[in-house]
C-alpha cells in the first residue's frame, strides 16, 4: 500500500531531535517494516538524523501571502506587526495553496492512505483527501488549541477551533496518544468509534538491552558507580529541577552516585547553573542532545532513569521516555498520573510516586540504588514488556487494522 504521510507543523522538524520527530520517523518506519510504501511529506525538514523514506519538503508561505491572508479577512497588513499573530496568519496561508502545492508533490504517484500528524490551523489533508477520494487516518498527540493557548499565545483562537474541528471530523478515523486526548477529540464532535487510543511505541530492535555502555561511562567520565538517567526536553513541567533536588540527597549518600542528563530545552542552562551551586558539578552531566540513534548506548550507560514530571492536572502525554527506557531494560521512577501507571508496573518495571512528592521521588530512587539485583529484575521484566505491548510496528499494525481495515495489506 502507498501510504502519504504529512506533518505540516513547522514546529516539528521531522529529522530532528524532538520526541514528536522521534515519534514521525519511528511510526514511518514501522509502515515500511510492514511492507508499505511511505513517503513523508512536511513543512520543516530539520536535520540531525536520517530520513526513514522519501522526504519531500513543502515550500512554507512568504510575508506576502501572509498579507494575502490578512485581506481575505478584513485586516490590515499591519497586523503583522504581531508576531504571534502574523505567524498565526502563515500557517492559515500555507493551509490553503497546501492542496496545490501536494498534488503538485504527488505527480504521477497516488497513494492509497493519508496518515496525517495534526498541525494548529491545518485541515488541508482533509481536502486532499476529499478530492483524491482515500481514505485518511489524523495522529493527534496533544490538545493543540488548549496547549498553545496555555503554554505559548493564540490570537485566533475561535478560528484554530473551527478549523481542528473541522480537520478531525473529516478523518475516517482519529489515533489518539492517550485517554485525555482521545476525551478532547471527542469534544470536537468526532464519535467514539471513531477514535483509537494508541500510546507511543519503540522501536525494539533499536533499544534493546544491550552491555554497550562502557564507552558511553569512559566518554562523560561517569566511572564504575551507579548512574541516574534523564532524557527529554528542559521544560519547566519535564521536572529537571526536581530531579535534580533529588539527586542532590541521593549524592549526599553515595559518593559515586552520578546524574545524566541528555537533551536540550529553555532550563538546560538554569539547571547547569543550580547543579553548580549545589556544588553538583562534575557529578551532575549535561552532554545536551545527541542523535536518538545513540540514545540506546546511552541508557546502556544508566542503571535506571526518571521521568521527573510536575504535577499537572490534565497529564496528557504518552512519554516516549518512558517506553525507551523500558525496552533498553532499564526501571523507571515517575509519578503516579496520567497514563504512566499503564505503562509502569508499579514494584515490576519501576516505582511510582505521588505527583510532586520529593521525598517518595527520592526514596524510589535510594531503594533501586541499593538493590542491583533488584533493577536486573525489573529491567528485565520492562524489555520484556515493552516487545510484548509497544513495539511500533505492533503499534502501526493495529492502527491499521482498526482505523482501515479496508486498506490492511503487508508484504509476506
Amino acid at each position: 500500500m502507498r501510504i502519504a504521510y504529512l506533518c505540516l507543523d513547522s514546529g516539528i522538524p521531522v529529522l530532528g531531535g524532538k520526541g514528536a520527530s522521534v515519534h514521525v520517523r519511528a511510526f514511518v518506519t514501522a509502515l515500511g517494516r510492514l511492507g508499505h510504501e511511505v513517503r513523508i511529506f512536511c513543512t520543516r525538514p530539520g536535520e540531525g538524523n536520517p530520513a526513514p523514506a522519501p522526504l519531500t519538503a513543502l515550500e512554507r508561505p512568504s510575508r506576502e501571502a501572509a498579507i494575502a491572508a490578512c485581506m481575505g479577512r478584513g485586516l490590515a497588513p499591519a497586523v503583522l506587526e504581531d508576531e504571534a499573530l502574523a505567524s498565526e496568519l502563515r500557517r492559515i496561508a500555507h493551509d490553503e495553496v497546501l492542496p496545490a502545492q501536494m498534488r503538485a508533490a504527488f505527480g504521477a504517484w497516488r497513494p492509497d492512505l493519508i496518515i496525517e500528524r495534526h498541525a494548529l490551523f491545518h485541515a488541508a489533508g482533509a481536502e486532499i483527501a476529499r478530492t483524491l477520494a482515500i481514505p485518511r487516518l489524523l495522529e493527534v498527540n496533544a490538545p493543540l488549541v488548549e496547549e498553545q493557548a496555555a503554554f505559548r499565545t493564540l490570537r485566533l483562537r475561535a478560528l484554530a477551533e473551527e478549523v481542528e474541528a473541522r480537520s478531525m471530523q473529516a478523518a475516517q478515523g482519529v489515533v489518539a496518544v492517550s485517554a485525555p486526548v482521545a476525551a478532547y477529540v471527542r469534544g470536537r464532535g468526532v464519535a467514539a468509534e471513531r477514535i483509537m487510543v494508541a500510546p507511543n511505541g519503540v522501536d525494539c530492535a533499536l533499544f534493546a538491552p544491550e552491555d554497550a555502555g562502557a564507552e558511553v561511562r569512559a566518554f562523560h567520565g561517569l566511572g564504575a558507580g551507579p548512574v541516574i538517567g534523564f532524557f527529554g526536553s528542559f521544560k519547566v513541567w519535564h521536572g529537571v529541577d526536581f530531579l535534580l533536588d533529588a539527586f542532590a540527597v541521593i549524592a549526599a549518600e553515595h559518593a559515586q552516585a552520578r546524574l545524566l542528563c541528555l537533551g536540550h530545552g529553555p532550563r538546560l542552562e538554569a539547571v547547569e547553573a543550580r547543579a553548580a551551586a549545589l556544588g553538583l558539578a562534575g557529578r551532575a552531566i549535561f552532554p545536551g542532545p545527541v542523535p536518538h540513534a545513540e540514545v540506546p548506548a546511552h541508557l546502556a550507560a544508566m542503571d535506571l532513569t526518571v521521568a521527573p514530571y510536575l504535577p499537572q492536572e490534565d497529564f496528557y502525554f504518552s512519554p516516549l521516555k518512558v517506553v525507551e527506557s523500558l525496552a533498553a531494560g532499564r526501571p523507571v521512577v515517575a509519578p503516579r498520573m496520567g497514563q504512566i501507571p499503564e505503562l509502569i508496573e508499579d514494584g515490576e518495571t519501576g516505582l511510582l510516586y505521588e505527583p510532586g512528592d520529593l521525598a517518595a521521588c527520592t526514596g524510589a530512587i535510594r531503594r533501586l540504588l541499593e538493590d542491583p539485583s533488584r533493577r536486573r529484575r525489573m529491567g528485565a521484566a520492562g524489555a520484556a514488556r515493552a516487545q510484548a505491548c509497544w513495539d511500533w510496528q505492533q503499534v502501526a499494525r493495529a492502527v491499521l487494522a482498526r482505523l482501515a481495515p479496508g486498506t490492511m495489506t503487508e508484504a509476506a
